[in-house]
């Protein structure tokens, strides 16, 4: 993977910063000494995690960004080629790291952002000092005794749907993937995300993000992280999260009273006590 390690001159590490943090919408909040990272999952963008970071931003630097195409990210720096895999995320957090001179930083991750994360702490361990992955799955697709979200021939036909049809498709997902039924406002909050996020990239990001396999790469992580597991999650149910439990050294997993796929939303108050806990 390659990262941005050597800077010619001055000019040229601000003018690599300044791309940097405008191709991923960096903004920077909070105070202290150590830098949380928040990363939003696939269809939403930073303001994601809005319920969450005003109880950290006393103790910590808080770092948000946006995935290219997400968001207010500059769709110009789009490149089908660098971004055909969950890599070509991984090496954009590790940049930002790098120009903003980050280490041992606490990285939360929702859903795909948990295993992109996980491959930017692999290749540079000591931009960090703990993961947190809420509802983290390391395959979407069932293989053998390994219980993904759903089989291979219903994810083929989704992306087509996708393909066909992106708004329809996200007004028929973002509710169920959102759970929490009794609460529609919250499905019609992530419809909308879905909405805005532009359509091609979206189904760029979703391919890979669903067509994805991380298992093999879960033992490599040397980082101490968090599982946070959601109940009755149509994406990442608890098998994943037990198989990341497993597979992970340094891995706690906690089972949340909070169901669906997006609990900083749902339930932001648990999630922030168990992000205390663990970092505290």
């Amino acid at each position: 993977m390659q990262t941005l390690k050597t800077f010619s001159n001055d000019n040229s590490k601000i003018i690599i910063m300044i791309d940097v943090l405008k191709r991923n919408n960096v903004k920077i909040l909070g105070q202290g000494n150590q830098t949380m990272i928040f990363a939003h999952g696939f269809g939403c963008d930073q303001n994601t995690w809005r319920y969450v970071i005003d109880s950290f931003k006393d103790s910590y630097k808080i770092v948000l960004f946006d995935y290219v195409g997400a968001g207010k990210s500059d769709l110009d720096s789009y490149d089908s080629k660098k971004y055909n895999s969950l890599k070509g995320y991984a090496n954009d957090i590790i940049e930002i790291c790098e120009v903003l001179n980050i280490k041992d930083a606490i990285f939360v991750g929702h859903s795909v952002s948990s295993m992109i994360g996980m491959l930017a702490a692999i290749e540079q361990p000591s931009y960090f000092s703990k993961m947190i992955f809420l509802g983290p799955s390391a395959r979407y697709i069932h293989d053998n005794d390994y219980n993904g979200a759903m089989n291979q021939e219903d994810l083929l036909a989704l992306l087509e749907v996708m393909d066909s049809n992106y708004l329809g498709w996200s007004q028929q997902m973002a509710p169920a993937i959102m759970g929490n039924p009794d609460k529609p406002s919250l499905g019609e909050d992530l419809t909308n995300s879905f909405c805005a996020t532009n359509p091609d990239i979206a189904k760029d990001f979703a391919r890979v993000t669903f067509l994805s396999d991380n298992r093999a790469d879960l033992p490599l992580l040397q980082v101490q992280s968090l599982t946070l597991q959601c109940a009755e999650d149509v994406l990442a149910p608890e098998h994943a999260g037990q198989y990341i439990y497993e597979n992970t050294p340094g891995n706690t997993m906690i089972q949340l009273k909070a169901t669906g796929h997006c609990p900083h939303l749902s339930a932001p108050d648990e999630i922030i006590t168990l992000i205390k806990s663990f970092i505290q």
